[in-house]
């Protein structure tokens, strides 16, 4: 029985219990995608982008990835909130995340999700490359996410892949993806938006780029259905 759309749900793993956000779609679903937060919790934005897929077909599912240390915790973008997300960030455990990534998308399998993809955002984005380097990912796709290049892993990604930047973005410079898009394998698609600057997605952020985000969106789209 599919749940009520946009539920709080706990996810069993071998590692522990921990809490996601969980959508679906109104039809039949036949895939899914583990969708991977900012460094700001899982908050409204993040839920309203779960809700976006949700609305193009598929069941999405959204960790919270700082359970470890801050369950539940969902923040805003300034003041004493951005120095929050900053200490969590620094204390993150990308290895570990990448297990709850995982495990979430072993729960969209088992609910009717024949595919899985992921899809990050900022620390998500870099959580959405990590993870496709292990087996059990159909597709992945990434925003914005920083310092990928500097891990020395996106040669080793299983899966297609696209990721998303903006050109006007000062923790990406075109340096940063010149040398991660001859890392990536074969195949990948790495797109950078002229006038476009970090979180260009957010739409409850002034870096919102309204056009960027609507072709970046446009592009994911045809890319997952393609894989679908």
């Amino acid at each position: 029985m599919k749940p009520p759309r946009g539920t709080d749900i706990a996810i069993e793993a071998p590692h522990g219990s921990f809490g996601s956000y969980l959508t679906w779609p109104e039809g039949e679903v036949s895939a899914g995608v583990v969708l991977l937060q900012e460094i700001f919790g899982t908050n409204l934005h993040i839920r309203e982008l779960a809700d976006q897929w949700a609305d193009a077909g598929f069941a999405v599912i959204v960790p919270d990835l700082f359970w470890r240390s801050a369950p539940g915790v969902q923040l805003g973008y300034d003041g004493a909130d951005l120095d929050r997300a900053r200490a969590m960030l620094a204390a993150f455990d990308l290895e570990a995340a990448i297990d709850d990534a995982l495990a979430c998308a072993d729960h969209l399998r088992a609910h009717g999700a024949r595919r899985v993809f992921t899809i990050g955002y900022c620390l998500g984005g870099k959580l959405a490359v990590a993870a496709a380097t292990r087996p059990g990912l159909d597709g992945a796709v990434g925003y914005y996410g920083v310092g990928i290049e500097k891990l020395g892993i996106a040669s080793d990604v299983k899966c297609p892949i696209m990721l998303h930047f903006g050109a006007e973005d000062p923790a990406t410079p075109p340096e940063a993806t010149a040398a991660l898009g001859r890392q990536l394998p074969a195949g990948a698609e790495l797109f950078c938006y002229e006038g476009a600057g970090h979180g260009f997605n957010n739409w409850r952020r002034p870096s919102h780029d309204a056009p960027a985000a609507q072709r970046a969106f446009a592009r994911s789209l045809t890319f997952l259905r393609g894989i679908a």
